[in-house]
């Protein structure tokens, strides 16, 4: 998989990959438009949503409605650091929410691929070459 990141105006920044375009901007407190999340913010919504996608599989396959299923991601950081050190991710269900599908509905959540590579970070290398 390769993407191109690209640099479209003022602090925004573009990921580009397949047909898809991703854009970035930064908060206008630090220079930015404000115009769309910071690229922090998608990482963070990255985790949130792909949990979420695993929680909707598992419903749909087990024929639950999901309507009224929502996930609360709740983000905590070390104030020395401002680093994120925990994370909670809450999955309200409705009252007639099958009590034999709890446990496993979490298990589903926790197999998200965001989670699995927090776990098992890849090896990241950063170069320079010229165009």
């Amino acid at each position: 998989m390769n993407m191109q990141i690209r640099f479209p105006g003022g602090k925004k920044v573009q990921a580009v990959y397949d047909d898809m375009t991703v854009l970035t901007d930064q908060p206008v407190i630090d220079g930015g438009s404000g115009s769309a999340p910071s690229p922090f913010d998608l990482f963070l919504a990255s985790i949130g949503t792909c949990t979420g996608y695993y929680v909707l599989s598992f419903c749909q396959k087990n024929n639950i409605p999901t309507e009224q299923i929502k996930l609360t991601a709740q983000f905590l950081r070390n104030p020395a650091t401002h680093l994120v050190e925990n994370i909670t991710i809450d999955i309200q269900v409705p009252k007639d929410f099958p009590e034999k599908y709890k446990s496993a509905v979490i298990k589903s959540a926790g197999l998200c691929t965001v989670k699995r590579h927090l776990e098992q970070p890849p090896q990241i290398d950063i170069t320079v070459s010229r165009l």
